[in-house]
């Protein structure tokens, strides 16, 4: 009694109905019109902005700070030159391609992205990642073109179809010129390189850089992961100096370790020897790196120091005549002439360009955003997305394939005090003077150690298997998309380990709109705060009013969901309601008809039906609204179907809190009559207001339901 009579003096002086402004928008034409208009328009400004927003350098290198900026773009750039050149060269193993070629891409990327980027940290260049989606592209073609693709092979299995004729030393007539297997290879990479760049370009112009949002963190950390570990079987042969073909299809993970084992009776012991010590070395250089980081100045370079001990000691000790160890090669100085990317091979790659090209910008606009944001600028997104597909797009013209930014070589720039991209350029110009002197000294390089390198490289990547335990208690649903993510990676194929992790990180989305949290609300000390009851003590539910929270956008494909949680939470359902209360009436009308027959009387049979109890423990719902985003037409008919169904068992249904988004389509719904002439008597900006206006309807409804009964 005391809470109504509250509420009956709080009704007095709430606020009215709030006005909402009145918003003009102009025509569609028009606005298409006038970005036309503008775009259309040619001014020596705008000529002038344009220029220097697709070269970012023009704006910031006349500003250079030559004293400040120097020291630690020379000293980052000389150190990840460094790093880069055996890197470049150990990649190629996992791309299919000649290791020229990998200092070609190494060289054009880091020129491109200086010219065209916006971050200041980020190195661009060859990615372990993206070299094995490369590499797993160029095998299959060159399967498919009929190439024996075992180790150390060059044979042309002319058994196999292809729609390439062949002769007999290995090589297929391509546009009318005989390729052998190298020129094949990097004209698959270079084809496919041309493609992922057009891709990101167009994205870029299309300004589809919001797709990156679709990639969450832990589906690219499970993704990484999962490729690291194929990474790592791929190249465990090269440890043991096994000349195994690389497996084609899915599971390469499990075919591979099983070719392993089935032949690691033909072990080279001198690669496997060369493998344990180099990467003891390796490992032994980074745990002190990590160690000693904030004592040691520069990172060690201990990549170059076991690329040159291996490759004198490979030369003095005639590794490769004396004990059959596999070797890099020839490695020719110079520059090839360029080429356009065979459009002939387009074709046959043109989707697998489309998740290298995604995972590409994905990478890098995620690492430029990460940096950007702990050293205080900013970089444009859509401006990041052209540089990397130009940095595809020209290197594919000069034998160079797919390029992104590199976690590991950003973090050593970030680390040794970079200040701008001018340390790009001072690495482009370290591979330089390796491709023009130094290239041929790398000819007695065993794969093993460029495979050590490789192996060695994903430490951190692999080490995210320790942090699944604290992934779980973190986020339970997390932790599954990495788990799935991975596993479909490294279990079934890299794309479809990719497109598996997209969709279910999805799918955990509308699983969580599908199934949220709802809650009963309660009163907190005869306040205006509600809150859900299960969450927090001392809250009284408003008597005989019902408030009810539902977390989550409502759209048809979870209005099924709330409704139930609506009906379970509450206690009552009107169909099933109705249908008890027929059933009841029916029952009593007829045990009431048999008494009136054994007595007499006519009238008993009335007032028996009318004493049926038609009443229910509530009189009004209130939904409030405040944590549902958007609703669209499927949500508002259950709104709608709401109100018509617990009226007729004479409960009210209001909305409060409700957005204006949610607001306009309730409107357009007409959800609250026509003019919205029932708006202020359903909607209501606070619960408190609602639990108020629904107590000064008690007396009403009371009224309601004894008219109902006289009129049944």
């Amino acid at each position: 009694m005391e809470e109504v009579l509250e509420a009956t003096e709080t009704t007095a002086v709430l606020p009215p109905l709030l006005e909402r402004r009145i918003r003009h928008r102009e025509p569609t034409l028009s606005i298409l019109k006038t970005k036309l208009k503008q775009s259309m328009t040619c001014s020596v400004p705008k000529v002038r902005s344009t220029l220097t927003g697709f070269f970012p350098v023009v704006r910031w290198l006349p500003k250079y700070k030559l004293r400040e900026y120097v020291w630690g773009d020379v000293m980052s750039g000389l150190i990840v030159g460094i790093i880069l050149v055996p890197q470049a060269i150990a990649y190629c193993l996992l791309a299919g391609v000649e290791p020229i070629y990998g200092l070609y891409t190494s060289f054009y990327a880091n020129i491109i992205y200086f010219l065209m980027g916006t971050s200041r940290h980020v190195s661009v260049g060859i990615f372990s990642l993206i070299s094995l989606m490369v590499g797993q592209v160029v095998y299959r073609e060159l399967f498919l073109a009929g190439f024996d693709i075992s180790e150390e092979s060059s044979v042309f299995n002319s058994s196999t179809s292809s729609n390439y004729t062949a002769d007999n030393v290995g090589t297929v007539e391509l546009m009318g010129f005989q390729c052998g297997k190298e020129c094949y290879a990097i004209g698959l990479a270079a084809a496919l390189t041309f493609l992922a760049g057009v891709y990101q370009v167009l994205m870029a112009v299309c300004r589809l850089g919001f797709l990156s949002i679709y990639l969450s963190a832990p589906m690219l950390d499970g993704f990484a992961t999962g490729a690291s570990f194929t990474i790592l079987t791929v190249q465990a042969k090269y440890l043991l100096g096994l000349k195994i073909s690389r497996h084609q299809g899915y599971g390469t993970v499990v075919v591979t370790w099983f070719n392993i084992f089935a032949n690691i009776h033909k072990t080279n012991f001198c690669d496997l020897i060369t493998s344990a010590i180099c990467i003891s070395i390796l490992v032994a250089g980074k745990e002190i790196q990590e160690r000693y980081k904030n004592r040691l100045k520069v990172p060690l370079p201990t990549e170059l120091v076991v690329v040159a001990g291996a490759t004198l000691a490979s030369h003095f000790g005639g590794l490769y005549t004396n004990y059959g160890s596999s070797i890099s090669g020839h490695i020719p100085t110079g520059f090839i002439p360029p080429s356009v990317p065979r459009s002939d091979l387009m074709s046959r790659v043109a989707l697998d360009a489309i998740p290298l090209a995604v995972i590409s910008f994905a990478f890098t606009i995620s690492l430029s955003e990460m940096f950007s944001k702990k050293h205080g600028y900013t970089v444009r997104p859509n401006q990041e997305m052209l540089a990397i597909g130009f940095c595809n797009i020209i290197p594919s013209f000069f034998h160079c394939f797919t390029t992104s930014a590199a976690l590991a070589k950003t973090m050593v720039k970030d680390s040794t005090g970079v200040q701008t991209q001018v340390s790009s350029l001072i690495s482009a110009l370290v591979v330089l003077l390796v491709l023009l002197f130094f290239a041929p000294y790398f000819y007695a390089l065993q794969k093993c150690v460029l495979a050590c390198i490789i192996i060695v490289s994903l430490r951190g990547a692999l080490r995210k298997f320790r942090d699944v335990p604290s992934k779980w208690r973190t986020s339970r649903t997390d932790a599954i998309v990495w788990l799935v993510t991975m596993s479909a990676t490294a279990l079934i194929s890299v794309e479809l380990g990719l497109l598996v992790g997209i969709i279910f990180s999805m799918m955990c989305i509308i699983f969580k709109t599908q199934n949220p949290k709802v809650s009963m609300m309660g009163r907190a000390n005869h306040s205006d705060f509600y809150e859900d009851v299960d969450e927090y003590k001392n809250l009284v539910p408003p008597p005989q009013i019902r408030i009810f929270r539902f977390n989550a956008p409502l759209y048809y494909a979870n209005k099924d969901s709330f409704l139930k949680y609506l009906y379970n939470s509450v206690g009552v359902e009107p169909f099933l309601e109705l249908t008890k209360r027929r059933k009841a009436e029916k029952k009593a009308k007829e045990l009431s008809l048999k008494n009136a027959k054994a007595n007499n009387d006519k009238t008993n049979g009335e007032v028996v039906v009318g004493l049926v109890q038609r009443e229910v423990e509530f009189h009004t719902i209130v939904l409030d609204c405040s944590a549902v985003p958007f609703i669209d037409t499927a949500g508002t008919a259950a709104f709608k179907g709401l109100v018509k169904e617990y009226k007729e068992i004479g409960v009210h249904v209001l909305l409060a809190c409700c957005n204006t988004m949610v607001i306009d389509t309730l409107q357009r719904g007409q959800f609250f009559g026509k003019n919205n002439q029932e708006m202020s008597s359903r909607l209501f900006h606070t619960v408190h207001s609602a639990v108020v206006f629904a107590h000064s309807l008690k007396g009403s409804g009371a009224k309601e339901g004894i008219d109902r009964q006289q009129e049944s």
